[in-house]
């Protein structure tokens, strides 16, 4: 039976094969498998020089300093480690909660920190992005205040694939002296990535996006007084104090391996993804009830095409799409039978977010699948019945 093909990059992607083998050679007696924190011996020391040269290469992919990047377990780690490390950090000089901004259409692992954050005595102000799924920054100077220490606003959006003009919030909270986080999970090998242009204090990223292993992720976070984190996890004071426990030194490799795989190849995969998301719309827009989500390219990355079969019902065209292994939203939320809060939150309603399927193009996406895609929905959309 074949396989179906593959559809769902935003969700997760394939280990490179060079990620795999970098990782392969550490795990073993005969390989680097040690303890990079054993600083006793060999085995210790050669783990160490090989995770700081990951550490190096991960640095080099944003453009910082490798001193600037705190290891995680991914971004959703990353993203609670800026949210509530930089609350706490806050909290400890003021006698009161403060304020932080996100958008709506944050990923849970923001919106939740944020939540729960309010629930501390925080106060949170969630903007509401326009059609494209795009915050303005004249939308986030109207919600600065005196007390705002924090504004967390993703750089490209994991449903729509929307890209946001981070530089310009940058120069916004500069001003005010506020910390900028920006989540960009889904920007890594999509655009390229410079901390100092777009000039976050703190940015997070998370391996398995862009070819590395899963259960591996970075933060950013500027070296400067200013920028002070709390750290959520305690037990050794590893990573500078910012993260304790021991380093996958594997996981790190693999990390540091999709990392300089990205800088080589980043515009070769650009091109190729743009050409098939090209290809892939041409085809669906002459189909019926077919519509396209968020920015246009100009103001989207190349890998994500978020699509409304109006008239149709969601979890049913996706079942009847069994050659094609695609997500109606986040993978963090597929199991919801709710329509896409992202989707809701751009102005969709309950039957069209739910009549909509996030379709997300990677390096190893073959002109020959997108052409079978476009021609197996065009099939199934023939013979379901239109709700």
């Amino acid at each position: 039976m074949r396989k179906p093909v593959y559809l769902d990059y935003a969700a997760t992607t394939p280990v490179a094969p060079e990620v795999a083998q970098a990782m392969a050679q550490c795990l073993t007696l005969e390989g680097t498998f040690a303890n990079p924190a054993s600083r006793s011996h060999v085995y210790g020391w050669q783990a160490e020089e090989k995770v700081e040269e990951a550490r190096s290469q991960v640095a080099a992919l944003v453009n910082a300093d490798p001193r600037e990047i705190v290891w995680t377990s991914g971004a959703t780690e990353a993203n609670n480690l800026a949210l509530k490390g930089a609350a706490e950090a806050y909290r400890r000089n003021h006698l009161h909660g403060g304020h932080l901004v996100v958008s709506a259409i944050e990923h849970k692992a923001v919106l939740d920190p944020a939540a729960w954050l309010e629930g501390q005595g925080f106060s949170v102000t969630r903007l509401q992005p326009d059609s494209r799924g795009i915050i303005s920054p004249g939308q986030l100077a109207s919600a600065l205040r005196e007390d705002t220490f924090l504004v967390s606003l993703m750089l490209v959006n994991n449903e729509l694939g929307s890209i946001n003009d981070v530089a310009a919030f940058a120069g916004l909270c500069k001003a005010r002296g506020i910390l900028l986080h920006a989540d960009a999970a889904q920007a890594v090998g999509k655009i390229p990535l410079d901390v100092k242009a777009l000039g976050v204090d703190l940015l997070s990223l998370s391996a398995h996006k862009f070819y590395g292993p899963k259960g591996v992720g970075a933060l950013y976070v500027r070296r400067a007084p200013e920028v002070g984190i709390a750290a959520q996890i305690h037990g050794g004071g590893h990573e500078r104090g910012m993260r304790s426990g021991t380093l996958a030194t594997h996981q790190c490799i693999g990390m540091g391996e999709a990392a300089a795989l990205v800088q080589r190849r980043l515009a070769e995969d650009r091109t190729h993804i743009a050409e098939l998301k090209q290809r892939l719309w041409q085809g669906l827009s002459t189909m019926a009830g077919v519509k396209r989500n968020g920015a246009d390219d100009s103001l989207s990355v190349g890998g994500i095409v978020n699509v409304t079969f109006s008239g149709y019902d969601g979890e049913t065209l996706l079942i009847a799409l069994r050659e094609l292994a695609l997500s109606s939203g986040s993978a963090c939320n597929s199991a919801s039978m709710s329509p896409s809060y992202v989707l809701k939150a751009i102005g969709l309603d309950d039957a069209d977010a739910q009549a909509s399927l996030r379709f997300s193009i990677g390096r190893y996406t073959s002109g020959e699948e997108i052409e079978f895609a476009i021609e197996h929905i065009r099939s199934v959309l023939a013979r379901l019945p239109n709700v």
